[in-house]
């Protein structure tokens, strides 16, 4: 793996998914309680290993792409980059394991990942989150990413966040 690809914070190693993170994967994308305001929610064990497949491919291609979370070597969930299904573009996500939210360690990931797109080249990012979502919300304030955009997925009110990346 490039360590060009992994991003070191102060509590965290972010590098990017592989197979040896499926049965991770597979727990927090099951969980209704991490993965369940998820656009697409909770997902099956094939689901998860057809998306770890494609997470990887969108890294041979794009250069960027989702990154496990590990806090002291162990597996605490995963933020970065997927080309968003619904034609908006490149789209931030993180997700944790619900025992560990609150402690600002999504605040920590996304950021980093957001700082590793900005010197990869990528001019503009976008979050979705619904209206309901607040702690969701705080975190993309907090990373710089500001609102532009409201609309309506299946009954609920989304908000569409958005952070350009300036290359100076």
């Amino acid at each position: 793996m490039s360590p060009l690809r992994t991003i070191r914070t102060q509590r965290l190693f972010l590098r990017p998914v592989s197979w040896q993170d499926l049965a991770d994967l597979r727990r927090l994308k099951g969980s209704a309680a991490s993965f369940g305001r998820m656009l697409g929610g909770v997902r099956t064990p094939g689901q998860v290993e057809a998306e770890l497949a494609e997470d990887m491919a969108f890294w041979a291609r794009r250069k960027i792409g989702i990154f496990s979370i590990l806090e002291k070597g162990v597996f605490v969930g995963l933020t970065g980059f997927h080309e968003r299904p619904d034609g908006r573009g490149i789209g931030l996500r993180f997700a944790l394991f619900p025992h560990l939210q609150g402690r600002g360690l999504a605040r920590e990931a996304a950021g980093a990942a957001l700082s590793y797109a900005r010197t990869a080249g990528i001019h503009r990012v976008i979050a979705v989150a619904s209206a309901d979502n607040l702690a969701s919300q705080t975190v993309l304030r907090s990373i710089g990413m500001r609102q532009c955009e409201i609309f309506q997925r299946d009954g609920r009110e989304m908000r569409v966040y958005e952070a350009v990346l300036d290359q100076k």
